[in-house]
């Protein structure tokens, strides 16, 4: 099973050129529907079996993540999204936990908060801890999300399998490698790294600690393949990274 470990799909996309694709001084195309079959083709064409989906951060759109992962259950692996500010945020984690999604995606810059906060991030932890939920923090270059800042919150949580997206790239990736290191409940996520961080990961991780992810359609499925192929040669290494430790720290069917 190639089970890809992050992507976004995004069905509202109001009047934003980043979100819509238009051209600055153009007038966003009119809202149509998201249809599946974008990323299904390209998951097709690279022979990936599934995907984990959430939304964008410039917009939470659960209830779509949750009609994605229930028109397509073989194929789509919904993670949800909270502001952790919100009043509604432990409420929402169960609702979303009720429903089917699998995990919860943080992204503490779009959303305004520090990933050690104990006061807003504990909870949500313990709430996923409750519904068997890991988590995923967006993680690129940024002062909110710093790998050891996330140290900080996991290591009251080793419960909670915790996903360091983009392995922390650019310039965070070595303290990234550390922290999962030092951690068995944290995991490197591949989508935006260089195929040499990647390398490095390996040689210091071994390859049970590492994610494909694509991050779709910021990149592509069989780019970001051809990335790890090169970076992990050994075959049984690149089932683990491919899909074997996605579908093990989610208790997938087809870890079995």
């Amino acid at each position: 099973m190639i089970i890809d470990a992050y992507n976004t799909t995004q069905d509202v996309r109001g009047r934003s050129d980043y979100l819509s694709g238009a051209r600055p001084g153009e007038e966003p195309p009119a809202y149509t529907p998201f249809d599946p079959n974008r990323i299904l083709t390209r998951m097709d064409a690279a022979g990936v079996d599934m995907a984990m989906v959430c939304s964008l951060a410039q917009r939470i759109e659960n209830d779509f993540i949750i009609g994605l992962q229930d028109a397509h259950p073989d194929r789509f692996i919904g993670f949800g999204q909270v502001m952790p500010q919100a009043d509604d945020a432990i409420e929402e984690i169960g609702r979303l936990a009720a429903a089917g999604i699998r995990g919860l995606k943080l992204h503490p810059s779009m959303h305004g908060y520090h990933v050690a906060d104990h006061g807003l991030l504990d909870p949500v932890f313990r709430a996923c801890a409750e519904n068997g939920m890991a988590v995923i923090i967006n993680a690129l270059d940024d002062a909110f999300c710093a790998p050891f800042a996330i140290e900080e919150i996991v290591k009251d949580h080793p419960e909670v399998p915790t996903i360091i997206a983009h392995m922390g790239a650019v310039w965070n990736v070595p303290e990234a490698i550390i922290v999962a290191e030092r951690r068995e409940n944290v995991f490197l996520e591949t989508s935006a790294t260089l195929m040499a961080d990647v390398r490095r990961a390996y040689a210091r991780l071994g390859a049970e600690k590492i994610l494909l992810g694509s991050e779709w359609p910021g990149s592509d499925f069989d780019l970001e393949r051809m990335k790890i192929a090169k970076a992990i040669p050994d075959e049984a290494d690149r089932a683990l990274v491919e899909g074997l430790n996605f579908a093990r720290l989610l208790r997938l069917p087809v870890a079995a």
